[in-house]
């Protein structure tokens, strides 16, 4: 078993790994560019196969304070707002897959993983410019000049990842055809929406979800809409919310309200990657949205992160290193290449005005995601499906 292992990103993915490779008894190093460990973002979805992670490492007190289980999500018509579809989520999800599903803010999300990565060494301001595999250990540079050396490389260094462009070479990003205006806004300033209750107006070119985080305080808004100009693949852009509330002044007057709260607003264009045939070779591999970049529509970007953690650490501690990464990827890229694969075009994108049983049939050709148990299949306690 190899002892230390650098983790490149402090982000969802890296602190998620780090807490699972302490657990293991490896020493860690998280390595991230950013000066610190900020709060940013807005909510996000934790599904079942997530929230059943979570818990099982100690920390559903920590979630059930901090998110929210979501009771249902209603499908609304963008002009006269009536309810298309209901789905009851809430204590019927937790009977159908065992744990609940929660929408938190990713505030508090990493909250709760700075904790389970109490025990890493995290080194702020290291860019990664590169890397050396030498057959008995890694070496990285970073681009103030510091170098450092570990037994085994996790990049897990998001979408634009240093790590994967070593790993892939160039690749060439695949544009959706439109981006997302994202933020929040307290729940209060829109008083006509029950605060524990996700909802979606659908219109035929654009999309408008929202759902309860912070314990219900606030409510997070993703606007799905039409961008032929290849918007930029950043989820932190600044957007303008006069453009936004431009977009929706003829939708419902609730889907007006919601928006017209918006006082700041990120918008970002909805690239993903092709899966990759390989995540590394040797003592390297990636994680998260660097292995696997996907579109947020079925909102499993955090969820496909903490699954990897738990396989990544689980592989290291019982095989040699390169042995280790290998299973692990031989593992996750079929699965999560399903789920990156069934994003595009589906999710909200598949719930049309007047679509009848669009909703219920999205729910259950879905449902297998939340029912994954990556730790079940590691033990042989399920078959992966």
């Amino acid at each position: 078993m190899s002892s230390r292992v650098a983790v490149v990103g402090a982000g969802i993915g890296g602190l998620a790994v780090a807490g699972a490779l302490l657990r293991k008894g490896f020493q860690v190093d998280v390595y991230e560019q950013a000066a610190a460990l900020r709060d940013v973002g807005a909510g996000m979805h934790l599904g079942c196969n997530g929230s059943r992670i979570l818990r099982r490492w100690g920390f559903g007190a920590w979630l059930d304070r901090a998110g929210v289980r979501p009771v249902a999500l209603e499908v609304r018509a963008w002009d006269d707002g009536r309810t298309l579809n209901r789905q009851v989520m809430g204590e019927d999800w937790v009977a159908e897959f065992g744990t609940p599903y929660h929408t938190i803010h990713r505030a508090d999300l990493q909250r709760i993983l700075v904790e389970h990565a109490a025990g890493a060494r995290v080194r702020l301001n290291h860019r990664l410019t590169g890397f050396t595999d030498r057959g008995d250990g890694v070496r990285l540079s970073f681009a103030s000049g510091r170098t450092a050396t570990a037994d085994v490389l996790v990049g897990a260094d998001g979408m634009h990842s240093v790590v994967r462009g070593a790993v892939a070479g160039h690749e060439r990003p695949v544009f959706s055809g439109t981006s997302a205006f994202r933020g929040m806004v307290p729940a209060g300033s829109v008083p006509d929406l029950p605060p524990e209750t996700m909802f979606l107006w659908v219109g035929a070119g654009a999309r408008l979800l929202c759902y309860p985080v912070s314990g219900g305080r606030f409510l997070t808004f993703v606007a799905v809409v039409p961008d032929p100009g290849s918007g930029t693949e950043s989820w932190s852009s600044e957007g303008d919310p006069a453009e936004l509330q431009a977009l929706f002044e003829r939708w419902h007057p609730h889907a007006r309200a919601l928006v017209g709260a918006v006082r700041e607003t990120r918008r970002w264009g909805l690239y993903d990657r092709q899966p990759l045939e390989s995540w590394g070779t040797g003592r390297v591999t990636l994680l998260g949205d660097a292995a696997h970049p996907m579109l947020p529509h079925h909102g499993q970007g955090a969820n496909q992160a903490l699954e990897d953690a738990v396989a990544l650490a689980h592989f290291l501690h019982t095989d040699e290193p390169g042995a280790g990464l290998r299973r692990y990827e031989d593992l996750r890229r079929p699965h999560t290449a399903r789920v990156q694969l069934g994003s595009r075009g589906s999710g909200s994108l598949r719930v049309r005005p007047g679509g009848g049983g669009e909703l219920a049939s999205l729910v259950e050709d879905t449902s297998w995601i939340q029912r994954y148990d990556v730790e079940g299949v590691l033990f042989g306690e399920v078959v992966a499906r």
